[in-house]
């Protein structure tokens, strides 16, 4: 046993110099950063910030309106285009200062930002949380590339966004645990890493990918067999179901060197350590797999309730075969599920969530029906600006599934109610 367990270790430290990464640098102030001396806002005060408003310097590129929404740990900007801005804040004497970066969703631009809010320019009320802040300004600038700041930026407040909007909840489901691996992000898909990142990108919801591992282990990751476009270069290949758990976390590290993290592990973070309100487990594997994931589902719920936590965990179903997976587990009806099936289906298993593919349309009319029966429906994978905008202004939806949760965002709090 000795001997096995130092050739693991052996081969796991060999690995470690075959890292392979696809990371775009987020540029950073670094030693200069303007928030060495600052304090964190309260809760009440980031609340003030959110809101509508208006871009009269850098609407060259970010457009003419912005939205800012705070998450967990992050203020995030949203652009109508796929822009988007993650960013620090503190404050001092009633001085607002932010700093962080910019991307774009479509390729790999990116940018340093710095900006602040001055006293008498909306600074005062944040921090008195004035629900109704006067005047309220954000300068700054930002950099087209490097850790410069090269260009003027300014945010002038419109309006909060809607109370009627905030009052219905809409699911903003980040796509495969909060991001892409290709879409460069600094963290690995179906990581805990990413599961803690994802909510500056504007997401209250993950989709998380699942398979078992050879004794029986749920596991994320999307693929079928572990490869280079997921996973750094190691000793072993092949389908993950052909690996046991002890030898997946030893031999194989994710494209920013992550373990592949256990279904179990990775809803406790959820429960404990974020936000999210919505996960949706898309069950990768063509075998069955319900009876070893349902016990962590309803394990992972009672521990949400314990901590007072709205969180809600539905097992997907995607195919025939799951369908019939899932019926043989007892009491299935009871069991939280999404259906990506019919409508007959979903009412078959009793889901509480219909997940229809977009390119079927908006279809309102079923879309209502499934609202008739006290149930939620999610459209996936949405990415297009031009369809994510129609799905939220003609759709009924009460969520979508997306690779950019960010332009979901700008979308979805711009409206009126």
């Amino acid at each position: 046993m000795r001997s096995i367990i130092i050739s693991i270790l052996g081969m796991a430290l060999l690995m470690a110099g075959c890292n392979k990464s696809k990371e775009v640098t987020l540029p950073s102030a670094g030693p200069n950063s303007i928030l060495k001396e600052t304090y964190p806002l309260p809760d009440a005060s980031r609340k003030v910030m959110d809101g509508i408003y208006t871009v009269s310097a850098g609407n060259d590129l970010f457009g003419d309106q912005v939205v800012i929404k705070w998450s967990r740990k992050k203020m995030s900007v949203f652009c109508s285009d796929g822009h988007y801005f993650v960013l620090d804040v503190g404050q001092l004497d009633s001085v607002i200062m932010m700093e962080g970066y910019w991307r774009y969703c479509y390729n790999d631009n990116t940018g340093l930002v710095t900006a602040y809010i001055g006293r008498d320019e909306g600074g005062t009320d944040i921090m008195n949380a004035n629900p109704h802040p006067q005047n309220l300004i954000i300068r700054g600038g930002y950099g087209t590339s490097g850790n410069e700041i090269n260009q003027a930026l300014q945010f002038n407040y419109l309006r909060p966004i809607s109370p009627a909007l905030l009052s219905k909840h809409y699911s903003i489901l980040a796509h495969r645990s909060g991001g892409r691996t290709s879409d460069h992000l600094p963290v690995s898909e179906n990581s805990i890493e990413m599961i803690n990142f994802t909510e500056g990108l504007g997401s209250n919801g993950i989709e998380i990918d699942v398979q078992l591992t050879k004794d029986g282990i749920p596991v994320l990751y999307h693929d079928a067999d572990l490869n280079i476009r997921l996973t750094q270069k190691g000793p072993i290949s092949g389908p993950i179901k052909d690996f046991t758990w002890i030898q997946l976390y030893y031999l194989v590290r994710l494209i920013h060197g992550e373990h592949m993290p256990k279904l179990e592990d990775a809803l406790k973070f959820v429960v404990d350590s974020t936000q999210l309100t919505d996960v949706y487990l898309d069950m990768k594997e063509k075998v069955p797999t319900m009876s070893a994931v349902v016990p962590i589902q309803k394990e992972m719920i009672q521990r949400a309730k314990d901590q007072g936590r709205d969180l809600h965990i539905y097992i997907g179903i995607p195919s025939t075969d799951g369908m019939n997976d899932f019926m043989n587990q007892p009491d299935y009806k009871n069991i939280p599920s999404l259906c990506e099936l019919s409508t007959d289906d979903v009412q078959t298993l009793n889901s509480m969530v219909w997940a229809p593919r977009w390119t079927q349309g908006t279809q309102n009319e079923l879309v209502d029906q499934m609202h008739s029966q006290g149930r939620i429906v999610w459209t996936w994978t949405l990415d297009d600006v031009d369809w994510i905008r129609t799905f939220i202004n003609d759709g009924h939806f009460d969520g979508i599934l997306t690779n950019y949760p960010f332009i979901v965002g700008y979308y979805h709090y711009t409206r009126e109610n």
